[in-house]
């Protein structure tokens, strides 16, 4: 599915994309999501839902599924630009930012705005975990699901390889959701 102009688009919303996500790539999934499945229908929403599930067992960072979708878009160039346009503005914002943040070191200041940017990140958060959500929870079978997995990691703590947990996931699905 090669769209007229896909690569300056995979480029612009890879970019963005990039300087949005304070915090990592979970705090911009719901925009990404809208932006990939809503504006430009480069996937459907299962589409996503599959990309996410590949980038959160596939090893390496997460956000790597970004490379899936502009593969999906515009084939090799497409997953090249946006891997690009995902890592290379938020690398240099990070490299610009750390330079700055070092030179401060000893200003008060620093200690504010690390603590105001915490319940930022962590409502970003949230809200990528909803997006997620919406697309995989489809039933009581899937909320069985979540639950399950949400006490077992809550209560499992470091204990348990969330990989084991995907796994167990995908047979259920394959068993309770022909």
């Amino acid at each position: 599915m090669h769209h007229e102009g896909s690569i300056f688009s995979i480029l612009a919303v890879f970019s963005l994309l990039s300087i949005l996500a304070v915090g990592g790539g979970t705090a911009v999934l719901p925009e990404m999501k809208k932006l990939t499945t809503e504006e430009h229908h480069w996937l459907t929403q299962d589409d996503f839902r599959d990309v996410y599930s590949i980038g959160q067992i596939a090893p390496g960072p997460n956000m790597l599924m970004v490379i899936l979708i502009g593969y999906k878009v515009a084939g090799v160039p497409g997953g090249l630009v946006a891997f690009f346009g995902f890592f290379a503005p938020c690398a240099l914002i990070a490299w610009g930012t750390s330079r700055v943040w070092d030179h401060f070191e000893s200003n008060p200041w620093r200690l504010s705005v690390q603590r105001g940017m915490a319940p930022l990140v962590v409502g970003l958060m949230i809200a990528g975990i909803i997006a997620i959500g919406r697309t995989a929870i489809l039933g009581w079978e899937t909320i069985v699901l979540a639950v399950l997995v949400f006490v077992t990691l809550f209560y499992g703590g470091k204990r348990i390889n969330p990989a084991y947990l995907v796994l167990m996931g995908a047979v259920a699905g394959m068993i309770f959701l022909r």
